[in-house]
Formats: C-alpha cells, structure tokens, sequence
C-alpha cells in the first residue's frame, strides 16, 4: 500500500518560487533532521522552495525516528524484507516527488534531491528511474544500491555530486568510489568531493560544494 509522505516545508525567502529541494533523511532521524540546512542555503538560493519528507516507516531501533526501508545489519530484519521496504519506498517517494511538484508549480528541471545516509541511497535509486531528469542529485555520506541493475533500470540521468567523509566509520568512504564508478559507468555526469577528516557528517566545506553545485545547476554562477 502506498503511503502518503508527512513533509515539513520552509518556504521559499522571495516568496518567487522558481526551485525546489527535497532533503532525504538518514536512517532513524526524520524530515526536521535536514531542514535546518535550508536556512544557510536559502540565503544564496531565495527562490527555492524546501521540503523534507519523514521516511514511510517507523524506525525499527528508534521509535522517535522514520527509516526509508530495513537494514538487516542493524536491525536484524532479512534481506528480502529489506528488498521489500526498498520497492515501497521507491514507490511512496516517486508518488512524493511527483506530488510536491504539482503543489509547488515546478518541474522535475526545477527539482534537485539532497540525501544523506540511507536518504542518499534513496535518491540514487529512485532519480535514475524517474522518466524525466531532475535538476540535480547530491549524496552525502551514502551507496548505490543493486548497482548491478543502474544500466537496465536507468530511464535518466541527472547531474550528480557525491560528498563523503574520509573517516565515516557507519557508511564506508569506499562506498564514494563505488558509486561513482557504477554512475560513470552508465554515463552520468559525476562530481565529488572529499570532507577530510569528518565522520559520518555533513561539515561545512561539504555544505559548501553541496551549495556550489547546486548554484551550477540553476545557471546562478
């Protein structure tokens, strides 16, 4: 069954609402955990609209928090229930890109996903399937997921900045290289960046490229 996403919102500064972000949660944390970022982007992005969905599950190791799918090593659910919770999610977050853009009046050339943790396994997964292209993915401190599957399941390609933590001790900082790789392999435009020295984190020189980038994509540099 298909769940209706619960979204939080800040409102674009300019009240011109031109684009729109959508920030993808870790496992256990829930929409509010990202939003804050909205704050220090806003003030070089004032057309943009943010939303920040709360995964469709609640988290099986913290009741307080939302998780996207299950993830056996954590929390000793199977793989196939991890599959499952994968395959309704991807439907429950496609439903919610697609929605979110009709509210807000803005097209997928318009709409650019920012994940961390298993919010960047989301958004890897869900925006290459997705018809027609978004604006742009960014991905912190997260993996491709079945990356033996991309180059069937691919129906787009969105420009795509990958940040990680050299010493991310929860998602291994190979798992940059490894997606990169799999991206470029099927011929997407791959950008990354190094945070030296920071954990499973977003630091503020990551913060930095995730904002450039985007400033890239809406021709605002």
């Amino acid at each position: 069954m298909t769940i209706v996403l619960d979204s939080n919102r800040v409102s674009s500064r300019s009240g011109v609402d031109s684009s729109l972000v959508i920030f993808l949660h870790g496992f256990g944390a829930n929409g509010n955990d990202l939003l804050g970022l909205a704050d220090q982007l806003s003030e070089h992005l004032p057309d943009t609209v943010f939303l920040a969905p709360d995964g469709p599950e609640t988290c099986s190791v913290n009741p307080g928090g939302f998780q996207w799918f299950p993830i056996p090593w954590i929390d000793g659910s199977t793989e196939e229930e991890s599959e499952r919770g994968l395959l309704r999610a991807t439907e429950d977050l496609e439903i919610f890109i697609k929605q979110s853009m009709e509210e807000e009046g803005l097209s997928e050339a318009e709409t650019i996903l920012i994940g961390f943790s298993q919010g960047t396994m989301m958004a890897l997964h869900v925006a290459p399937r997705m018809r027609d292209s978004i604006l742009g993915v960014i991905g912190f401190s997260g993996r491709i997921l079945n990356p033996e599957c991309l180059s069937e399941e691919c129906k787009s390609k969105p420009p795509t900045l990958l940040i990680h933590g050299d010493k991310d001790d929860v998602v291994p900082f190979s798992s940059l290289s490894v997606a990169e790789g799999t991206l470029r392999e099927c011929g997407f435009e791959v950008e990354t960046h190094v945070m030296e020295g920071s954990g499973h984190e977003i630091s503020p020189d990551g913060l930095l490229a995730c904002l450039n980038f985007i400033l890239l994509q809406l021709d605002l540099v």
